[in-house]
């Protein structure tokens, strides 16, 4: 089902264009200020983002921003009272995809999103991510805090395991057997320990790759995020 994330601080709005767009045959998860946004996307990507100009604890753009050093291709729609829409340009050149003006009707807004999809397909199964830490499967890369880190390709395959399987325990068995011995290439567990080093060295000792002694590696969302 398709992901679609809403950030607006609106309660009667937000109710209103959630039962409306799930009636549509959407998902919708609403937030109420950007740090929640923020929190959503790090747990995983929608495949499009609505974003109330003004918010609590900033402006639409800032958000758009973040989510444009991570995540180029997520679409993105502004929703915006008139007094704003000469603020909107900036967020057009910060990257934003479209704008709706408040008060709108439901279905002009369900045909914005539609239109939009339709140019972007798959963005949300193109991207992981975990904490600071995100992996684009598309361009095979791999970004700490929006910057791109140079990694080897059994330390993309590791990390790319991992985080398929956010928040399970993957066995150091599984991870020898996947990166390497499907090739035909075995190697000892020290090569595994060693690959798991480097990686977390290049990532700057993330937290949300936690270590399950005696069985392997996991995953895991921390409680904070990093703005």
């Amino acid at each position: 089902m398709t992901e679609i994330y809403y950030i607006e601080d609106d309660e009667n709005i937000a109710r209103m264009v959630k039962e409306y767009l799930v009636k549509k045959g959407y998902s919708v998860s609403v937030f109420r200020t950007l740090q929640e946004g923020k929190r959503g996307f790090m747990r995983q990507v929608p495949e499009l983002a609505l974003v109330d100009w003004n918010l609590p604890d900033g402006k639409g753009n800032d958000l758009l921003r973040w989510i444009r050093s991570r995540w180029v291709e997520v679409p993105v729609i502004f929703l915006t009272v008139r007094n704003d829409t000469c603020d909107i340009v900036a967020g057009f050149e910060e990257g934003a995809d479209d704008y709706v003006v408040k008060p709108f009707e439901l279905e002009v807004l369900y045909s914005r999103v539609r239109a939009l999809l339709r140019r972007t397909r798959e963005v949300s199964g193109r991207y992981l991510s975990c904490g600071s830490i995100s992996l684009d499967k598309k361009a095979m890369a791999v970004f700490y805090q929006g910057e791109e880190i140079s990694v080897s390709q059994a330390e993309y395959q590791i990390l790319l395991l991992l985080m398929t399987n956010k928040g399970k325990t993957v066995t150091r068995e599984s991870l020898l057997l996947q990166v390497w011995d499907k090739n035909g290439n075995y190697v000892n567990d020290n090569t595994l320990t060693v690959a798991i080093k480097r990686l977390r060295e290049k990532l700057h000792q993330p937290s949300c790759l936690k270590t399950i002694r005696s069985f392997g590696y996991r995953m895991e969302e921390d409680a904070w995020i990093q703005e």
